[in-house]
């Protein structure tokens, strides 16, 4: 998959006229490509070291280390941190846990794509909430490796399948589909040892009825392989009755 920055910049240009008129309380970063992108495009109407500047009077949220990273080089101060696996849950109870929620007017950089559940439960419990999308996910420009792995699952030339991201996923089924292949792949992956980075990418891999067999603990690509690789064996035992050569 890749990222593609939003024809328009309006909702990113609504954010920095807030941030500067002190209308906001709280900017939760979700990524750290995010909040680089943000920046650039805000940057291109305001002065950035305003903005900076702004973001240092305002409480910080962070989902996860990368976006921490970007924010220590901008030092910005980081208020709440989200512990792991890192997502919108555990960043919500961060900051229910601060007392940064109720009443609050709170701007939340998004990902690829809404975060819708995140910003309706900010909303439920009292918090004024501002979602600023600054890119989404799409296919990649280069389809043929996908094809090819998806011609590939469904011969039986793999054995795992590991999900980095949900939307990840949702790119496999979109090319599947278009191959009319769908059904066809969902029976092979379900033949598969399927391994998900944490509990959002597992969540989506579950709307669509495949087991997560293997979770990672915690969320990290190596992580990941290392643990997918020790359970396959027992779980491919299980699955097709004997245990086999492992192909990723």
């Amino acid at each position: 998959m890749r990222e593609v920055p939003l024809e328009s910049n309006e909702r990113a240009f609504e954010f920095a006229a807030a941030l500067l008129a002190q209308r906001i309380d709280v900017v939760v970063f979700l990524t750290g490509v995010g909040a680089r992108t943000l920046l650039d495009a805000i940057a291109t109407r305001f002065d950035r070291e305003d903005v900076l500047a702004a973001l240092r009077r305002v409480k910080v949220a962070v989902r996860g280390p990368k976006p921490s990273v970007v924010l220590r080089e901008w030092q910005v101060p980081i208020a709440v941190r989200a512990e792991e696996p890192n997502t919108w849950q555990e960043l919500l109870s961060a900051l229910a846990a601060a007392d940064e929620i109720a009443n609050k007017r709170i701007a939340v950089q998004e990902y690829g794509r809404p975060s819708t559940e995140f910003a309706e439960e900010l909303t439920r419990r009292g918090a004024r909430v501002e979602q600023v999308p600054v890119y989404r996910w799409a296919l990649p420009e280069d389809v043929e490796p996908l094809e090819a792995a998806i011609r590939g699952t469904i011969a039986g030339n793999f054995d795992m399948l590991l999900f980095t991201s949900a939307h990840q996923l949702e790119c496999v089924l979109e090319v599947a589909g278009g191959l009319g292949q769908l059904d066809a792949w969902l029976a092979a992956a379900k033949r598969c040892v399927v391994g998900s980075i944490g509990p959002t990418a597992s969540e989506t891999i579950r709307e669509h009825n495949l087991p997560v067999d293997v979770e990672a603990t915690p969320t990290r690509m190596g992580q990941l392989v290392v643990q997918t690789l020790d359970a396959a064996p027992t779980i491919l035992a299980n699955k097709r009755g004997s245990i086999g050569e492992r192909r990723v």
